[in-house]
This record gives structure tokens, sequence and C-alpha cells, in this order.
């Protein structure tokens, strides 16, 4: 908290260029790795590069929340992260809010479980510095396949799963974490009364994306971390972070048995199996619906607006 007595408008930017060093200071071995990843292909070789690479993305990330401890006066509320460990396998599911909650969960998981991926537009590649980043740390890249696009494109049925399995493949004999935002995007009331959604505090879930996760590795993950994060604001910005406007954030964890049913059945062809796997999806979101109203009322958040008529 050295610096948290500075004012937003100059903490803000003294915050980012602190983020932005770190970045570029570990981007030099982290490309370095990297292209020994590349030249080095074999099999035990590329693991060797990959756990170096992912020692300095954990650097990375400590550097980061060392810079957030010295310039921000956050109180963290942190519930359900004890006993979990580095040699686990998990799936994550988080509420969406903001690109807070990325730091926010970097925060929460660094060093406490493997390293987390999650899966990425094949567009975000070409983003300076982060792009080859996430790449060397073997982040998948997806082309995703609107319903509507299927209807036009049978063909084309499948290849979202096809592609995933594909880029599991190369998370096989290493612990692993992967995250996914069941919402697909970030939370807006627009975008709430678009949907329509049933939920006061959330989006309509899509359960495609966890359940081809579960069709590639279920044998393997057999946890799902479900984490509900609360802010003061409904949906903060980056900025509203960066300049010290956050001064609580409630996050809380809880670990969850997957049925196994649903990591050995066919979701796509297996109309049953997939209705019950959206029911449990369903279910597993009116919870946190119903615990994100109880988390804002025990911090004293204000309620968010009711629903739109």
């Amino acid at each position: 908290m050295v610096l948290a007595f500075l004012p937003s408008w100059l903490l803000g930017p003294l915050v980012f260029l602190l983020f932005v060093g770190n970045t570029v200071l570990w981007s030099l071995p982290l490309y370095i790795m990297a292209l020994f990843k590349i030249l080095l292909p074999f099999r035990g070789w590329r693991r060797a590069w990959t756990r170096a690479i992912t020692a300095i993305a954990e650097t990375w990330t400590t550097f980061n929340n060392w810079g957030l401890s010295l310039t921000q006066r956050i109180h963290w509320d942190v519930r359900g992260v004890e006993g979990l460990t580095r040699k686990g396998w998990y799936l994550v599911s988080c509420n969406h809010r903001s690109w807070v909650d990325i730091v926010v969960l970097q925060r929460i998981f660094n060093r406490r479980i493997p390293f987390p991926k999650f899966f990425l537009k094949r567009s975000l590649a070409w983003v300076p510095l982060l792009g080859g980043a996430w790449w060397a740390l073997d982040y998948p890249f997806m082309r995703r396949y609107s319903r509507s696009y299927l209807e036009r494109h049978p063909e084309k049925r499948g290849k979202d799963l096809e592609t995933t399995r594909k880029a599991c493949e190369r998370f096989a004999g290493v612990p692993v974490t992967i995250l996914n935002f069941l919402e697909g995007t970030r939370f807006s009331r627009a975008k709430h009364a678009l949907q329509e959604s049933p939920y006061r505090h959330l989006l309509r879930p899509k359960a495609g994306g966890l359940a081809f996760v579960l069709a590639a590795m279920g044998d393997r993950m057999r946890h799902l971390l479900d984490v509900t994060i609360v802010y003061p604001k409904e949906s903060p910005t980056l900025w509203d972070l960066l300049s010290g406007k956050l001064r609580k954030i409630v996050v809380h964890v809880e670990r969850l048995e997957i049925p196994e049913e649903f990591s050995r059945g066919d979701y796509l062809d297996d109309p049953v199996l997939r209705e019950r796997f959206q029911e449990w999806v369903r279910e597993l979101w009116a919870r946190k619906d119903a615990l994100i109203e109880r988390l804002r009322q025990e911090a004293g958040f204000l309620s968010a607006p009711p629903q739109p008529a």
C-alpha cells in the first residue's frame, strides 16, 4: 500500500506502466524459451521448455500481484481455496463481470493450482507480446461455429469438439487447469435484457464449451472449481482497479465433483445426456445467482437493479 495514497489520476497510469513493464521484462526470457520449444520439438524437451515457460508466467503473475499489493488498498475476502494442489486437474468455471476477473483469478490461484489455461479466439494470437506468450503456454486457439453457421454448413458439425480434443492432447500427462466462462461474454444489463435471462446477476450459461472439455479430458477432470466473484460495482472496469477505486473484492470457491456420466457420454449425439448436462449447468447457475445476492448483502454492496420488465 506504499503508493495507494496517490490520487487516482496519477495512480492509474503508474500501475498501468508497472503492469506493462512487468510484461515486457518477462517476455524476453519467455520468448527465448519459446524459441527453444520450436527448435527442439521432441516430446521430452518440449515438456521441459513448457515447465520453464510456465514458471516464467507464474513469476510474471507474482510480480503483478506484488504490484497490486504495493499500490492498492483492496480488502480480499477469499473463501474456499484451502486444500487445492498444484498436482490436481481442475476445470474452473466463473461468472464473468469484467476484464478484472482475470487479474482476480490469477491473484487467488497463482501457485495454488496448475497455471490456468483457457480457450482463445484465433484472432487473439496476434495480440502484441501476449499472443506469442499464450501460444508458448499452449493456450488453445479456437474457431467456434455458431448454431446458425452450422445450419448453413452441416459438414462443420463436430469440428469444435475435434479441435478441442486436439488442443487438449498437449496436456496429456501433466496436471492442468482449464478455465471456462460459461456466460461466454462479460455481463451487462443490455445483454441481460436481450437474452431475457432468468437470473438476476448472470447471463444464460453456454454448456457446450464445458461439455467439450469434459469429452476431451473427462478421464482426468474430476473436480469443478466453481468460482463466484463479487465487486462493489456491478461491472468494474480495469481502470477502476488500476486507479484504486476497488476497495473490496469477494471471491467464493467451491470444489464440486463432476458426475462421471458427463465425461463418458456423447454430448453432441445423445439428446438425453445433453439435456441432463444442461440441467446440471442450469442448477449450478441458479445456485450461483442466489449466492451472488447473498454475498453482496453480506459485504454491504448495493443491490443490483431489478430485472427489466
